[in-house]
């Protein structure tokens, strides 16, 4: 028997100016993930006021940069255990999330070796970039010795996310196409995902299509605290979806691709998306298959021609292709610079950590290691 369930752990606050409930947070010391960025934009203050005023005294680690490593999150480690926390503060894109939920989940580990129990602390994530969803996962991507680990665990899925839309409002367009793409990335393979249910599909459309409505407006306009509004939500959603149903091999091979090469994430997702979803459909072959309905299904969603399952899928792949054109997002990685012969040296390497990819065992068509090198160098 197949059992579905659907989980979600996480209080969401999604109003602008929320970052104000902070005030209401309950606790005497609190910990603060976070980046100089956002140091230097006033929110980590903003933050440690909101807290102040709440009676909670906050230390703060400030030296979360992309990709965090575990010589990293060791760091940040230390210091959280000096500094006896029981509120713990992710504030920050997907890079300061994923590094506090890996201090919890080595903290909890190491406690457990040691065969003691700890209190897990009040987890609050407010991200900063509307992205990874990671606000209301139990995933966390850490880097150790050049590759990307996914950690998957219920305990480090933050208590309470706050959606405050004021905090992206001024994020560099790049980094609005990367996240913004990452979240269409995170829908689309929870939808097509072997472990995809009602409930994950019904998040997982309504952000689709408000991605496909909202993120070309906020990519010209970071302003436009309508759109804003929308591609933040829609990255939650995407994030309840992908930490229910799983994710692909868009993501498995991003992962390994980006440890290679250090290119954001999201912009490994935007070039290896319709390969991927070329291979799920197989559109070179009948066409027939599951994932093609699904895609099929989308087109529609979106007023796209999709009389067969292969003309959904196609339309539905010209739609990525003009939304990525319309932010700006290269060809292929030659446009974007990676070198071609470290590329071919690279390739089996990465073919074989994106078949080891926690993302892959839900994908709906497992790939051989040909087919996944096959998929690199048609991106290439």
């Amino acid at each position: 028997m197949i059992e579905d369930k659907f989980i979600l752990k996480t209080k969401v606050y999604s109003n602008s100016q929320s970052l104000q409930l902070l005030k209401k947070t309950t606790g005497t010391r609190a910990f603060i993930v976070s980046d100089p960025i956002m140091e230097s934009l006033g929110y980590l203050k903003e933050a440690a006021d909101y807290l102040n005023e709440a009676g909670i005294s906050s230390t703060a680690f400030t030296g979360v940069r992309p990709d965090p490593d575990v010589t990293l999150i060791a760091d940040g480690l230390k210091l959280y255990t000096e500094s006896g926390a029981d509120v713990l503060v992710a504030l920050g894109g997907g890079s300061a999330i994923d590094t506090a939920k890996a201090i919890l989940y080595f903290v909890q580990k190491f406690n457990s070796a040691e065969g003691t129990e700890i209190k897990k602390p009040l987890f609050i994530a407010i991200p900063s970039t509307s992205g990874t969803g990671s606000e209301v996962t139990d995933f966390s991507v850490v880097t150790s010795e050049g590759e990307k680990v996914v950690i998957i665990d219920e305990f480090i899925a933050p208590d309470i996310a706050i959606l405050d839309s004021t905090c992206i409002q001024n994020v560099p367009q790049r980094v609005v196409a990367d996240t913004g793409i990452d979240v269409l990335v995170h829908a689309i393979e929870a939808y097509v995902s072997t472990k995809a249910t009602d409930f994950t599909d019904a998040l997982a459309e309504k952000a689709i299509k408000l991605l496909f409505e909202n993120l070309e407006d906020v990519y010209k306009d970071t302003k436009n605290s309508f759109a804003r509004d929308r591609v933040h939500n829609a990255s939650c959603m995407a994030g309840m979806a992908f930490t229910n149903a799983g994710l692909g091999i868009t993501h498995s091979l991003a992962h390994a691709m980006g440890g290679a090469f250090h290119i954001p994430h999201g912009r490994c997702n935007a070039l290896l998306l319709n390969a991927v979803i070329e291979f799920n459909a197989d559109i070179n072959g009948s066409a027939s298959s599951h994932a093609a309905e699904r895609y099929a299904k989308l087109a529609t969603m979106l007023d796209l021609p999709a009389r067969t399952r292969r003309e959904g899928t196609i339309n539905f792949m010209a739609a990525i292709s003009k939304l990525k054109k319309s932010l700006g997002i290269e060809d292929n990685f030659k446009t974007l610079g990676v070198d071609q012969a470290e590329f071919d040296n690279a390739l089996g390497q990465m073919a074989e950590t994106a078949m080891l990819d926690r993302c892959t065992p839900t994908n709906p068509r497992q790939p051989e290691k040909e087919d996944l090198i096959h998929i690199y160098q048609k991106c290439y």
